[in-house]
């Protein structure tokens, strides 16, 4: 029984390339028919020949059936350095999920998905993306290359990340948002996803976090922050009227309470937060999305492509 319940798992994550790759041909498909289809032309690998250029590289056989001049990519051009990161804390392992749950549907499975689903689009479009991992430790580091062997790589890590078991751990986003920084030296777009958890949670607490997400700017890096939630549980307190334990997961605390008499206080905490770290990313012009999981995957790929086209 084991053994099957093994394989099933490993099955299951060799389709994360897979499962990116219906997602973003998905979403190819409808931009073509949507007022965004002027983006389309990025996803082929292809780019629209500009007067002036060389011929030596114009695709005559897509001559012959759009009537338009491409000239074909290469490996080498790449046109944009992307460097994902990833909060791996305990609270993104959250919502525990029962045994024939899809993946994607904890914060951490929704993020995985998400950065495959961009490394996906990247690749696409001969782009080169790194990856950062931290939790209470800087848990990995590549950076940015534009290699099908790069690429696996950090797939290989990603699916990594959903087998492993979770211990306690706790949040140090101000500590390796700014080793990141450090480690990022060419002019990149800076992709994070985080549900930003973290120690205390008191001013001088978010205040750090957001001078830390300012360093990232250090380079004229741009910066997109996907604060990834559970909408039923984490933002609308959602749950049954009977006496619960909760339990914080990465500090262990605890406290029994009924969610219906503390619902509405909570809520209007949750929002103020969103709304002060929206403000703040605002201030600092750092896109702020909020993404409840099970969302789909078009607010992400929008986003990438909008900020993609201000880069230049």
């Amino acid at each position: 029984m084991n053994l099957e319940q093994q394989i099933e798992k490993i099955s299951s994550f060799e389709h994360l390339e897979l499962l990116a790759n219906q997602i973003v041909e998905g979403f190819i498909s409808g931009m073509h028919k949507s007022p965004f289809h002027g983006f389309s032309a990025e996803f082929a690998e292809h780019k629209i020949y500009n007067p002036g250029e060389s011929t030596k590289h114009i695709d005559w056989k897509l001559y012959a059936k759009t009537d338009r001049l491409y000239t074909k990519r290469y490996e080498e051009e790449t046109n944009l350095r992307c460097h994902l990161i990833l909060d791996n804390s305990s609270s993104m392992h959250y919502p525990k999920l029962k045994e024939n749950q899809p993946f994607y549907e904890s914060k951490i499975g929704f993020s995985v998905l998400a950065s495959a689903v961009l490394m996906n689009l990247l690749k696409k479009q001969r782009d080169a993306v790194g990856l950062s991992v931290y939790s209470d430790t800087y848990e990995y580091y590549s950076p940015e290359k534009g290699s099908e062997r790069h690429h696996r790589m950090i797939l290989n890590k990603l699916e990594e990340m959903l087998s492993q078991n979770k211990t306690t751990r706790k949040t140090d986003t101000v500590t390796f948002l700014h080793q990141i920084a450090e480690n990022i030296h060419r002019r990149s777009m800076v992709i994070l996803f985080t549900d930003m958890f973290h120690s205390e949670g008191s001013e001088e607490d978010n205040d750090k976090i957001f001078k830390a997400l300012q360093h990232l700017k250090h380079n004229k890096h741009k910066v997109v922050v996907f604060h990834v939630y559970d909408e039923k549980t984490e933002l609308n307190f959602n749950f049954d009227n009977t006496p619960r334990k909760f339990i914080d997961v990465e500090s262990g605390e605890e406290i029994n309470l009924f969610a219906e008499n503390t619902q509405e206080s909570y809520q209007k905490v949750v929002q103020e937060y969103f709304k002060t770290i929206e403000a703040t990313c605002m201030q600092y012009q750092i896109r702020y999305v909020p993404v409840s999981v099970g969302e789909n995957f078009e607010k992400i790929l929008l986003t990438y492509l909008v900020e993609k086209q201000k880069f230049g």
